[in-house]
């Protein structure tokens, strides 16, 4: 992983000393479970934090539904940047819970001209209306095409990561790429 760092001119960590984890207290994702931790992280700062990127293992516990502790592990494509302005926003991929959710009031932003990415993912977030102007149909079209992906936005601040899915060290490459494709979407600019 610490090669690979290299090639791509990020630094390497293996632990997270830096609090990377406070940073992201905001997000959903580490909102959950218990006995939290990063690890695997690979980051590059350009500039007076014009653009901070990670990718790091992330992993949490919760109680399973065998009655027994299981821990969820997930690779993090992170990202800050001035550029991005982000309104608060939540995309996942759309679950048969969330689909009940809907028969009981719970709602989500859909989109008539995409039902196919309606059908697979539930988007929610404060402003709906600046959701809707970011999630333009290049973003949508990439989401409808790639399924499974989640990414969570807070102002400067956007994650990418596929939920439950540690991303081997040979695929590491392709996953930055993706996250800088999501960016660029976001922003038109590239990371």
């Amino acid at each position: 992983m610490s090669a690979l760092a290299d090639k791509l001119g990020f630094q390497f960590y293996p632990e997270d000393d830096y609090g990377m984890e406070i940073q992201l207290q905001d997000f959903r994702l580490f909102s959950q479970g218990r006995s939290k931790s990063i690890d695997r992280i690979m980051r590059k700062q350009d500039g007076l934090m014009d653009l901070d990127v990670a990718i790091f293992d992330y992993s949490y516990q919760i109680w399973g539904s065998s009655g027994k502790d299981d821990r969820v592990h997930q690779t993090v494509f992170f990202l800050q940047s001035a550029k991005l302005g982000l309104p608060e926003l939540w995309l996942q991929p759309e679950t048969i819970v969330h689909k009940l959710g809907e028969l009981v009031g719970f709602t989500d932003i859909d989109f008539v001209r995409f039902p196919k990415f309606s059908g697979n993912y539930r988007l929610t977030g404060g402003d709906e209306e600046y959701i809707r102007h970011h999630f333009n149909d290049e973003v949508l079209n990439y989401f409808t095409m790639n399924k499974g992906w989640s990414m969570e936005g807070i102002g400067f601040y956007l994650l990418f990561y596929r939920k439950g899915t540690l991303i081997s060290s040979a695929q590491i490459e392709q996953f930055f790429k993706r996250g800088q494709e999501v960016y660029k979407m976001m922003t038109d600019e590239e990371a």
